[in-house]
C-alpha cells in the first residue's frame, strides 16, 4: 500500500477555544532567516513575471520581503538589488552641493529648480564642507545676490554647524537633529567631505510603513536568487557589493549534489545567509540544512504554472511535503507553491512553515514586470514558470544560459490584472488572522501548538464552499 500525502484542500483546522477579542491581536511576525525578522509572512517568488525592485520595495513596505531573480545580467540584478536598498534609506547619499565661492544668485535658482530649500557649500578647491545654506536664509540676504558669493550668505560659523557621520543609525540621527533643534545633519568623511545627508523628512518617512522590514541601518531589506553554477559566485560577490539581505539558491530539485556543494561553496566564500530549495522530502529538507541552509523552500510542482509533477511523475503533494520537511529540521522553511487562498496560507503556517511564498497570487499585480495585456475587454499580466520553453529563451537572450533540450516543466499563462500587490496582501493577511483565532493563536508559536488537521473527504470540499447559491 502506498503511503498517503495530502495538499491543502485534502484538510481543514480544527476550530479550538479563542480568547481574543479582535484579529488585531495576532501577530504574524515570523522568521526569515536567523537575524531578518519578518511582521507578514508572505515573500515575493524569485520569478522574472513576479518580482524586480518595485515588487521588492512593496513587500518589504508591507512587512514582507521579496527575491530579485536572476535571470538578469549580473550588473542588472545588482542594479535591482541597489534600487531597493536606496529606496527608504534614510541618508541622502547625493545631496545638492555649491560652491562656496558661487554666486548667492546661482544658488537660489538651482534650489528653485530642484524644488528643495536648502543646499550644501562645500568648499571648490578641496571639498571641505563649509555650511548649509537654506532658500530662506539667502532670499534675506541684504547684500547684491548678483555679485555676492555664497559664504557671505552663511549665518553661522561652519565650527558651530552639527554634523554626523557615516554608519549614524536613523534613531541616532533623529535624537541629535531635535537636541540641537536642526532640520538637517550632514555627514562628513574623511577631509570634513560631504558624504551624504540626513534630513527629518528622510527619517520620520519610516513612520509611514510601521511593519516595513529593514536591515540594521533602516534600509528596506531584500533577497536575490543565483543559480548553482556558471557565474553563481561572481553573481553572490556583486549582490553583496550592492548589501543584498540574502541569497536564495534557486534550483528546481534541491536535493541533488550541485545543490549541496553550491551552499557549502557560497557559506564557505560569504559572511551571509542562504535559502536554498526546493525540496519535498525531509531527507532533502536535512541535506540542505546540513549543508548549512539557513532557510529551506519546499515545494516541488505545486505551483500553478509548474508542470514539473505531470513531465516528471514525481512530487509530493504540498501539505504533507511541509509537515515531513518541518518536522525533519529546525531552520526555518518556505511553503513554496500551491497558495490561492487565505486559508491556503493558514494551513500552510500551521503545518510549521514560518513563511510562504507567492507567485501567480502577485504576478498580476502592478508592482509585478511585464505590462498589462488587454483581451477580451479584460485586462491581464503575464506569469511563466521558470522550466518554461519562454523563460529558457529569456535566459539565453539575457544571460547566456543554454536552451536545455528536456521538456519544459512549466507554462505560460494569462492571470487577471489585480491592481496593487498592497491590497492583495492586505486582504490575504486579513484572512490569516481570522485563521489564527479560530485556532486560539496570538502568534505563529501558538498556531504551531494549537493546530489540529482533520482529513476531509471531497464531499467536504464542496461543504466548505459557498453551494447551493448563486455568488454576485
Amino acid at each position: 500500500m502506498f503511503p498517503q500525502a495530502l495538499t491543502f484542500d485534502d484538510v481543514l483546522l480544527v476550530p479550538q477555544f479563542s480568547s481574543l477579542t479582535t484579529r488585531k491581536d495576532v501577530s504574524l511576525e515570523t522568521t526569515l532567516v536567523p537575524g531578518l525578522t519578518l511582521q507578514t509572512p508572505v515573500v515575493a517568488s524569485n520569478m522574472d513575471t513576479v518580482c524586480e525592485s518595485d515588487m521588492a520595495i512593496k513587500m518589504a513596505e508591507m512587512g514582507g520581503i521579496g527575491f530579485i531573480h536572476r535571470y538578469l545580467t549580473i550588473s542588472e540584478q545588482a542594479e535591482e538589488v541597489r534600487r531597493v536598498k536606496q529606496h527608504h534609506d534614510f541618508v541622502i547619499w547625493d545631496p545638492y552641493m555649491i560652491a562656496a565661492s558661487a554666486p548667492v544668485e546661482l544658488a537660489v535658482d538651482l534650489m528653485v529648480d530642484l524644488n528643495v530649500s536648502s543646499v550644501m557649500v562645500v568648499d571648490e578647491a578641496n571639498g571641505e564642507f563649509v555650511g548649509v545654506l537654506t532658500l530662506k536664509d539667502a532670499t534675506a540676504f541684504k547684500g547684491d545676490i548678483e555679485t555676492a558669493q555664497v559664504s557671505e550668505a552663511l549665518l553661522y560659523d561652519t565650527s558651530e554647524f552639527v554634523t554626523g557621520s557615516v554608519g549614524i543609525l536613523a534613531a541616532d540621527a533623529l535624537s541629535l537633529m531635535q537636541q540641537h533643534r536642526i532640520g538637517k545633519l550632514p555627514l562628513l568623511g574623511e577631509g570634513r567631505q560631504v558624504v551624504g545627508l540626513v534630513t527629518r523628512k528622510s527619517v520620520t518617512k519610516e513612520d509611514a510603513y510601521p511593519l516595513a522590514t529593514r536591515d540594521s541601518q533602516g534600509r528596506l531589506a531584500v533577497g536575490a536568487a543565483v543559480g548553482v553554477n556558471g557565474d553563481y559566485l561572481a553573481r553572490v560577490e556583486a549582490l553583496l557589493a550592492a548589501e543584498v539581505d540574502v541569497i536564495v539558491l534557486d534550483i528546481a530539485h534541491g536535493h541533488s549534489s550541485m545543490c549541496l556543494d553550491a551552499i557549502k561553496e557560497i557559506k564557505s566564500r560569504f559572511d551571509v545567509p542562504v535559502v536554498a530549495g526546493n525540496v519535498a522530502t525531509a531527507a532533502g529538507a536535512l541535506a540542505l540544512a546540513e549543508a548549512g541552509a539557513d532557510c529551506i523552500k519546499v515545494g516541488v510542482g505545486p505551483g500553478s504554472i509548474c508542470t514539473t509533477r505531470v513531465v516528471t511523475g514525481h512530487g509530493v503533494p504540498q501539505l504533507t511535503a511541509i509537515l515531513n520537511a518541518c518536522r525533519a529540521v529546525e531552520v526555518p522553511v518556505i511553503a513554496d507553491g500551491g497558495i490561492r487562498k487565505s486559508g491556503d496560507i493558514v494551513k500552510a503556517l500551521a503545518a510549521g512553515a514560518h513563511t510562504v511564498m507567492l507567485g501567480s497570487l502577485l504576478a498580476g499585480t502592478d508592482e509585478s514586470p511585464g505590462q498589462v495585456i488587454s483581451r477580451d475587454g479584460s485586462r491581464y499580466k503575464m506569469i511563466r514558470g521558470m522550466a518554461s520553453f519562454g523563460a529558457a529563451l529569456g535566459r539565453s537572450k539575457r544571460a547566456g544560459d543554454k536552451v536545455s533540450e528536456a521538456a519544459p516543466e512549466g507554462v505560460e499563462a494569462l492571470v487577471p490584472y489585480r491592481g496593487s500587490a498592497e491590497e492583495i496582501v492586505s486582504n490575504l493577511m486579513g484572512g490569516v488572522r481570522s485563521g489564527f483565532s479560530y485556532s486560539g493563536a496570538t502568534c505563529l508559536e501558538e498556531l504551531w501548538q494549537n493546530a489540529e488537521f482533520v482529513q476531509i473527504s471531497p464531499a467536504g470540499l464542496v461543504e466548505s464552499r459557498h453551494h447551493d447559491v448563486k455568488a454576485l
